[in-house]
């Protein structure tokens, strides 16, 4: 006899119908689960590549530390200052005339002291402060002759108020020397007018009026 009834279907029953809805909803997360982490991998090599310093999404820009900050202060000059006028320095006197030399001074308002030797000719052989030094106005420079102080003649300056013979002796070359004092005439004068000297040779001036000595006190008549 042949058995007519046909064997169930293995996927039209229940259970089983069941389990592969089951699955299926399970396969459906896992793919969305992994396309997520798939989402989230693939974007942190971007995040990684952003340039250094550059700050993230949403924060706050902060400005830069005291420490880091670029300096706007400016050094202070180091160089040494000087009361000197600018430009003004010791004339090139070396090797010119001594009388060229000390004009060349006073013309620049500056001292001068010659000191003659015992050699030939009229020569500046050196200087101090030496050629070429910054030098403030009214110093003195010591120049050095080759050879002896010349002779010179003294000008007559007895006629004259004392601070004019001074001037006149100064560009004889030679030295006032007070007696009495800088103010009114000159009543006299050693060496003598027209007499010879040398250079740097003194002149002593006596100046001022002449103060008359009162008489002396005669003696009491006696009694």
């Amino acid at each position: 006899m042949t058995d007519e009834q046909q064997p169930a279907d293995e996927g039209t029953r229940p259970g089983r119908a069941r389990l592969l809805v089951s699955g299926g909803l399970a396969v459906v997360l896992l793919a969305v689960i992994g396309a997520g982490v798939g989402w989230i991998l693939a974007g942190e090599p971007e995040r990684r590549a952003a340039p250094a310093g550059t700050p993230p999404v949403g924060a706050t820009p902060t400005s830069a530390s005291p420490s880091t900050a670029p300096s706007t202060a400016t050094a202070s000059p180091t160089g040494t200052r000087t009361s000197a006028p600018a430009g003004l320095t010791v004339p090139e006197v070396v090797g010119a005339d001594f009388e060229q030399a000390r004009r060349d001074l006073r013309e620049r308002r500056l001292g001068w002291r010659l000191v003659f030797g015992t050699g030939t000719g009229r020569t500046v052989e050196r200087a101090s402060p030496p050629p070429g030094t910054p030098v403030k106005r009214g110093i003195t420079v010591t120049v050095w002759v080759s050879g002896p102080a010349p002779a010179v003649t003294v000008p007559a300056v007895d006629t004259l108020s004392c601070s004019d013979a001074a001037d006149d002796l100064v560009d004889a070359g030679l030295y006032p020397r007070y007696a009495t004092g800088r103010q009114g005439p000159v009543t006299a004068q050693d060496p003598v007018a027209r007499s010879t000297a040398r250079w740097n040779d003194q002149v002593t001036l006596t100046c001022g009026n002449a103060v008359s000595t009162p008489p002396a006190a005669s003696p009491s008549p006696t009694p």
